[in-house]
């Protein structure tokens, strides 16, 4: 658990104001902006087929909104949303005089284990707790921006209804058609989950198999650990799961799973 301040040296803040700021995202994002209140709001911003692009978390600064985003993802999500601006009333800047810090409170949209997350002025004291912070979020089964990939996963693959970044009444957004209809039709067959591979590095992109069937696909890797897009009806037939003939674990986390 994160039991103290500390700075997540690895996100970066974009701010969004003007007066068609809400609005402006509220057509965009995959979950309901007005509804944001002094705790965060976990969001993600899909491609039109309904694979995720960016996840971020979004807080409220007056009028302006701040999203809390992967750090070497912030250019190419400030880029994005600059092409979806068109005539809207918004200026979306980055805010390198702000930071990120994880501390403990059930403050986390996502999850509340995960702690509180606050948006502060840069300058403050802190330890750098980004290393430690994704250890205790992969222990709790939680991924983020690598572990999704780049259009590599579906919104409802990722977990994001569980995690609380999809709202189902808020109306139009990109790439909300597709997600609506995995969750009506329960066509949601996928889903990203950790891995575990004592001793090994496996490379994102390889194929998880059991004897001559494969039931998923490495999507990220941090040494003997990372996350797995698996199928999940071949995952309960399976037997031993190999990567590139080392034998892997697939973790199951109880908040996606009760």
């Amino acid at each position: 658990m994160i039991r103290k301040p500390c700075h997540l040296s690895d996100r970066a803040v974009i701010a969004v104001s003007g007066p068609e700021a809400t609005g402006f995202l509220q057509g965009l994002v995959t979950n309901d902006v007005t509804k944001l209140t002094q705790q965060p709001l976990y969001a993600a911003l899909l491609s039109p087929q309904g694979k995720i692009l960016f996840d971020f978390l979004l807080s409220a600064q007056g009028d302006t909104m701040l999203i809390d985003v992967q750090k070497d993802q912030r250019p190419a999500l400030a880029k994005r949303l600059s092409m979806y601006k068109l005539r809207a009333k918004v200026e979306i800047a980055a805010r390198d005089d702000l930071i990120v810090i994880a501390d403990e409170g059930p403050d986390d949209p996502r999850l509340a284990a995960l702690g509180q997350r606050t948006i502060v002025p840069a300058g403050i004291e802190t330890v750098d707790g980004a290393s430690a912070y994704h250890e205790w979020r992969f222990g709790l089964g939680v991924p983020e921006a690598a572990d999704f990939g780049s259009e590599k996963v579906f919104a409802m693959d990722g977990g994001l209804d569980e995690l609380n970044a999809i709202s189902f009444t808020k109306g139009c957004y990109v790439g909300q058609e597709l997600t609506a209809r995995m969750k009506h039709r329960g066509t949601d067959r996928k889903r990203l989950l950790p891995f575990n591979a004592p001793e090994s590095e496996l490379k994102a992109g390889t194929a998880i198999v059991s004897g001559e069937v494969e039931i998923g696909t490495i999507m990220s890797s941090y040494g003997d650990a990372g996350f797995a897009l698996v199928r999940l009806d071949r995952l309960e037939a399976a037997g031993p799961l190999t990567v590139a003939g080392t034998e892997i674990s697939i973790v199951k986390p109880e908040w996606l799973f009760t």
